[in-house]
């Protein structure tokens, strides 16, 4: 009954967090026509430019401890309080250190970043308080307290638009930073109530054992986030370098559609996360194996969906000067699919601590799509991009495949059948783009996909009905 009921959870929670996700996602899609109505492409350009900066700052000033989270919770279950109590005075007090260097060396940093020093200021405040807001939303996710963590993520999304659109009214002549101030501030505001509670529920500053343990954990992180941002970044870089603005905004337009995707799976491998680090601690391999198929024949379904609705959400949504971007999406949802996959191998290497390979990869992967980008940009214009997308994500899962079967000496996915999926899906994905052009028959297509995936997997959605429906009976 206990292991029913702890199945139970993990399947509502991840039912919530995508239905979630989606929700937020969509906030910021409906509200995006209202900042591009009261700012200008430049006033937005600074403030969008801002985020950018704190994603690149936040990977080295939280030093990347929350990588450290799922284990620990395994490693010190009685004593999980304390250890997030720990590594947040930790984060928190590396950041503090950054700051103080960062108002010593004021004009120097100026020179770095195009901002002023109240901009300059706020950022680094908020890099120090910011992570704890992760910390908690982590905390929740391994306790399996969905409602909590989907109830701050709201909060945020909600009040950040609040904030930005009054604040960008209230100061006129500085909308930028008015945009700014209202991005950072509702992350500050809640971040402190985090800090708080996480403090007065652990009621422990330092501990030398958490301290090292999380520090062996996540400082090899900090190159592994870098290699990702330059991953997701570098593409549109070397388009507006080697192409142009307009061949950019078509790219970014395609590439912002198609990467929706990961907003449904990283919500599956939110919910999937916390249990399978149970199972595997447990060793039992083959529960894993079993219900790992279903989420990747899931992914594979969800990624043919997104390419068969591609042309006609692009020319819902735009006009016929970005239909062009249509044609970005089959690869780069297949790249985002690749994301989903390699994912699998990167939760194994993290549950065995080997957070050293998980950066060498990424690396080895960033610097290779540098390469491919360099290589066909200039030859085959911003299209080639999104396929050297595909080819630097299929290589980060075959890096970490390599990883887990052959260093670590793990078999605990059913590899073969995961790489035929993937071919399958990356070769239907390319003949969805000889059917752009006549709607019937692609949704003809998917119409048949679906009927197919219902059939054959109707017990397992069946038992899935059942056991929300037992939950929600309790509840």
């Amino acid at each position: 009954m206990k292991m029913a009921g702890q199945e139970n959870k993990v399947i509502k929670s991840g039912i919530w967090y995508i239905i979630s996700n989606i929700l937020i996602r969509a906030v910021g899609i409906i509200t995006s026509p209202i900042y591009t109505r009261i700012l200008t492409p430049a006033e937005k350009g600074v403030a969008d430019a801002f985020n950018s900066y704190i994603s690149i700052f936040t990977t080295v000033t939280c030093l990347c401890l929350i990588y450290s989270v799922g284990r620990a919770k395994l490693d010190f279950k009685d004593r999980f309080d304390g250890y997030m109590s720990s590594i947040q005075t930790l984060s928190s007090g590396f950041g503090l250190l950054v700051l103080a260097g960062v108002c010593m060396n004021m004009k120097y940093v100026q020179r770095l970043l195009p901002y002023q020093k109240a901009e300059i200021f706020l950022m680094f405040l908020y890099l120090i308080l910011y992570p704890s807001l992760d910390y908690m939303q982590y905390k929740y996710r391994f306790e399996y307290k969905y409602k909590e963590n989907i109830l701050i993520s709201v909060i945020i999304c909600i009040s950040t638009v609040v904030f930005s659109v009054g604040l960008i009214f209230a100061m006129p002549d500085d909308k930028a930073f008015a945009k700014i101030l209202g991005t950072v501030l509702p992350g500050l505001i809640v971040g402190v109530w985090c800090y708080i509670t996480l403090l007065c529920r652990g009621k422990v500053l330092y501990n030398r054992e958490y301290w090292i343990y999380a520090l062996k954990i996540g400082l090899p992180m900090i190159p592994h986030g870098l290699a990702l941002v330059l991953l997701n970044k570098i593409d549109s870089i070397m388009i507006q370098k080697m192409c142009g603005e307009t061949e950019l905004g078509i790219y970014t337009t395609g590439y912002s559609f198609a990467v929706l995707l990961s907003v449904v799976t990283n919500a599956i491998g939110q919910a999937w996360l916390p249990w399978f680090n149970e199972k595997l601690y447990g060793g039992e391999k083959e529960a894993v194996k079993e219900k790992n198929l279903l989420l990747m024949q899931l992914g594979c379904f969800l990624t043919l969906g997104f390419v068969a609705v591609g042309p006609e959400v692009i020319k819902l949504l735009c006009s016929r000067n970005f239909w062009d971007a249509m044609w970005i999406i089959p690869p780069v949802a297949v790249g985002t699919l690749c994301q989903y996959f390699y994912t699998n191998y990167v939760n194994v290497e993290l549950f065995y601590k080997k957070t050293f390979i998980i950066a060498l990869n990424s690396i080895a992967a960033a610097v290779i799509n540098v390469f491919l980008n360099w290589l066909f940009i200039g030859k085959y214009g911003y299209l080639a991009a999104a396929y050297t997308t595909v080819a630097g994500y299929f290589i980060l899962m075959i890096l970490h495949y390599i990883a887990v079967r052959w260093i670590l000496k793990e078999k605990i996915y059913r590899d073969g059948v995961y790489f035929v999926l993937l071919l399958c899906t990356g070769t239907a994905g390319c003949l969805f783009l000889f059917t752009y052009q006549t709607i019937l028959l692609r949704y003809a297509v998917i119409t048949a996909l679906t009927i197919a995936a219902l059939f054959f997997r109707k017990d397992e959605l069946l038992m899935l009905y059942a056991s929300v429906r037992k939950r929600r009976g309790k509840e």
